[in-house]
């Protein structure tokens, strides 16, 4: 018994639980704090756990209310919308590229427009009563206007079918720089997931893939010229009864195109939609050609615009000595072949007197380019052959290869031209006489008249005529005319080109503020000649040339004194205030 109660005195003594032992750690200074050393460890309390508890069971209750709500409550209508809901996907139409004038001013942008069913509907040529199942927003196309519609061009819409599928998913140029740069203005689409009930609407849409927006085009274009040119040729073709007019301003050092405007045109933005049948309807009946670019597509007569090509033909030639003067009293006169008492007779515009060289190209002497074309009396002529031959030298006749779809080139009359739209007639020398001054079958677009006087005026190079800026590829195009001619040649034809100015027929462009060269002509036109195209090319400034030029008028009234040159002096001097440094002698 004793021995049991030492045992237990001894076990209560040495085993000792570490919660029974209440430390005073201020009596302990070598406690470390920071690990919580010599502090009290006490037990969670019954408020704690209480309070722990009481959350649980709280927001274990809202999920099984709001389960409740969903499954039993709303159950039947979940299931009805998940059995008619359907995920589809859906098209993200990419922004196109914006085209900017060379000071990067926008030509052609985008827009957010919201439409309306029908509006989407009759946009993407869908047929009525088609279901839709949801709407869409375009990124509609926007145009700066008016004066840039033939060179901008249109877009088409994405279009559905009648199960209202895309079978067209992008915007599509269709003419102009739309058309010719699609590829790199068109982009990526992207894609979306839309969650639609029965009833077509939207209850979730999730992003795929995002649209990637198309390049940008930057153009050689001034917007600030191209818009004044326009109105210029808009403004005469109304007051004159011309039927419209073009006009091209080209950088005669590396074919970048200014300005190139066509009257009438159609707009851009009304074409885009397709809404506006009415209009459109007009444009399609006007008989002055609304859709044809005027400047690269439309084919004219020159007149004499022709003359200082085959000036210098005749001097590279040797036929002529540039000193030598032909008397031009109105007319020459030819022995008829059929009628033995009878002469032909081809007049000249008026009397000039006795003319050399550069004065018949001022005066624009029909009877000295009679002479040296066809020949007359001791004069030797260049002959039809010829008169071909060096018109193609200045690619006159031929496409320029302009960055623009639908291009047309020219037309050089020959004998076998003849043969096959005259019903077999034979070449005659009236037909080279008339072919001379630019008439008779002679057709050219003034896009390849621009390039022929800016090889005239940089002696000898063909430039390659372009819309987008600062690209190498179309320098690489350029070539130097064959066969070379000869600086003097060169200078006496440009000598002439500019007495045009001083004192000729195209004295209105001698103005102040910078020297120009040109030539007029006076094209006419059907077998009463009551109509006629007027026409003036040439360059600037004249003793270091930068830039030439080409503007006609179209089938105006042959009475009519007013014509290209003064559009193109008007421009001149809107110039000279609002675009000083074009005129600048580098």
């Amino acid at each position: 018994m004793i021995v049991k109660i030492f045992k237990k005195n001894r076990r209560s003594t040495l085993d000792v639980a570490p919660d029974e032992i209440f430390l005073d750690s201020k009596n302990l200074p070598n406690f470390n704090l920071q690990q919580f050393e010599g502090r009290i460890e006490k037990t969670i309390s019954k408020n704690t756990i209480l309070t722990v508890c009481f959350l649980f069971f709280f927001c274990l209750g809202i999920f099984g209310v709001r389960l409740w709500y969903l499954q039993i409550h709303k159950g039947e209508e979940h299931l009805q919308r998940s059995e008619n809901n359907t995920l589809e996907k859906a098209i993200l139409f990419a922004d196109r590229g914006i085209i900017y004038d060379r000071n990067k001013n926008e030509l052609a942008w985008n827009k957010k427009m919201e439409l309306s069913i029908s509006e989407l509907s009759e946009i993407a040529n869908e047929e009525e009563g088609v279901e839709k199942k949801f709407e869409i927003s375009f990124p509609t196309r926007h145009y700066l206007s008016p004066g840039f519609s033939h060179v901008l061009g249109y877009v088409n819409y994405p279009a559905k079918d009648k199960q209202g599928n895309y079978w067209r998913k992008e915007l599509t140029g269709k003419d102009g720089l739309e058309k010719q740069y699609n590829t790199e203005l068109q982009g990526e689409n992207g894609s979306k997931t839309v969650e639609t009930d029965a009833r077509g609407n939207i209850h979730s849409e999730n992003v795929v893939d995002a649209p990637k927006q198309g390049a940008g085009l930057v153009t050689t274009i001034d917007s600030r010229i191209q818009k004044e040119l326009f109105d210029l040729i808009k403004n005469l073709s109304e007051s004159r009864s011309f039927d419209g007019g073009a006009g091209i301003i080209m950088d005669l050092t590396n074919g970048e195109i200014l300005t190139s405007t066509s009257f009438p045109e159609y707009d851009s933005f009304t074409l885009s939609l397709g809404k506006d049948r009415n209009l459109i309807n007009s444009y399609i009946n006007d008989r002055r050609k609304v859709f044809l670019d005027r400047t690269m597509s439309g084919l004219y007569t020159p007149g004499s615009i022709v003359k200082p090509f085959f000036a210098l033909a005749a001097l590279h030639e040797g036929l002529i000595d540039p000193n030598k003067e032909i008397l031009s009293t109105g007319s020459i006169s030819i022995q008829n072949p059929y009628f033995k008492d009878q002469k032909t007779i081809f007049k000249d515009w008026k009397a000039h007197g006795w003319t050399n060289m550069t004065e018949a190209i001022a005066v624009s002497s029909d009877v000295y380019f009679y002479s040296i074309g066809g020949g007359f009396e001791d004069q030797k002529g260049l002959g039809i052959a010829n008169i071909e031959k060096y018109s193609r030298v200045f690619s006159i006749g031929e496409k320029t290869g302009v960055d623009l779809p639908d291009e047309k080139g020219g037309v050089i009359p020959n004998p076998e031209w003849k043969l096959k739209n005259f019903n077999g007639e034979p070449w005659r020398i009236g037909n080279t006489y008339h072919t001379s001054i630019g008439q008779y079958g002679f057709q050219v677009t003034p896009m390849e008249m621009v390039r022929a006087v800016a090889a005239l005026a940089n002696h000898g190079t063909l430039v390659t005529p372009h819309f987008l800026l600062n690209d190498d590829t179309f320098k690489q195009k350029n070539r130097k005319i064959e066969p070379i001619f000869s600086k003097e040649h060169y200078d006496i034809v440009n000598q002439g080109m500019r007495e045009t100015v001083t004192y000729g027929t195209a004295v209105s462009l001698n103005v102040p503020y910078v020297q120009v060269a040109a030539k007029t002509g006076t094209a006419q036109l059907g077998i009463s000649k009551s109509k006629v195209n007027s026409w003036v090319i040439g360059f600037f400034p004249y003793e270091n040339p930068k830039y030439a030029f080409t503007l006609m008028m179209e089938a105006g009234p042959s009475q009519n004194s007013v014509g290209a040159s003064s559009v193109m002096r008007q421009l001149l001097d809107w110039m000279s205030i609002n675009t000083p440094e074009y005129f600048k002698v580098v």
